[in-house]
């Protein structure tokens, strides 16, 4: 059975202009199809494992071809546990909202976690190779308004750069996204914005 993951990267709750849109995205999924897994990770909830020096240890292990102890395997079945998570699902939908010109911190820690030598991509001497096959849809929500082409978007975007080029990195190419921009510049830019955003996601969600 296929499986939505919808993963949320907004604490702003009824106020976030990315989770709005996203959630109709997905309850319009889940009605097109009921019989397909839907399920939630509100990355502002989750208990994400700490990358500390212990944890670190592991990764460089396997990178090394070393061995790890029992104790370090422990701690390190948190990250396996949040990356088969991750990597169980065939559609992969995020709301995010842009934080000082980026994403927010959590979702940082997010792929942190994910991005993990022989789980999620392999490195060798043609270089890299992601491991990861899913569908993605993404929302984006910022204050200020950043064309696609520019200097604007080469000095404050680094929202959507970052993202997708770490997306593209784990082998997710099939990405999809909307933006609602700008949030902060009147209530007329930007619920015409947002208006505009919902029904292209609405179109897009009928061959998701």
């Amino acid at each position: 059975m296929s499986k939505l993951l919808y993963i949320k990267a907004s604490p702003r709750g009824e106020r976030s202009h990315s989770l709005a849109v996203a959630e109709e995205f997905v309850r319009a999924y889940a009605s097109l199809h009921p019989a397909e897994a839907v399920e939630t990770r509100d990355l502002f909830r989750m208990s994400l494992p700490a990358l500390d020096g212990e944890v670190l240890r592991v990764k460089y292990n396997i990178m090394h071809g070393k061995e790890s102890t029992a104790e370090e395997k422990a701690r390190w079945k948190a990250v396996e546990d949040v990356i088969a998570d991750f990597k169980s699902a065939d559609k992969l939908v995020f709301a995010v909202p842009m934080w000082n010109f980026n994403i927010p911190y959590v979702l940082k820690h997010y792929l942190d976690v994910i991005c993990q030598p022989s789980y999620t991509f392999a490195a060798g001497p043609e270089g890299y190779k992601g491991l990861c096959s899913a569908r993605v849809f993404i929302v984006y929500a910022r204050g200020g308004e950043y064309p696609a082409t520019g200097a604007a978007q080469d000095i404050y975007d680094f929202q959507s750069t970052y993202l997708e080029f770490q997306l593209r990195f784990l082998g997710l190419t099939d990405i999809q996204s909307v933006i609602v921009q700008p949030t902060l510049r009147g209530p007329e830019a930007r619920d015409s914005s947002k208006q505009a955003a919902l029904k292209q996601a609405l179109e897009i969600v009928t061959t998701f």
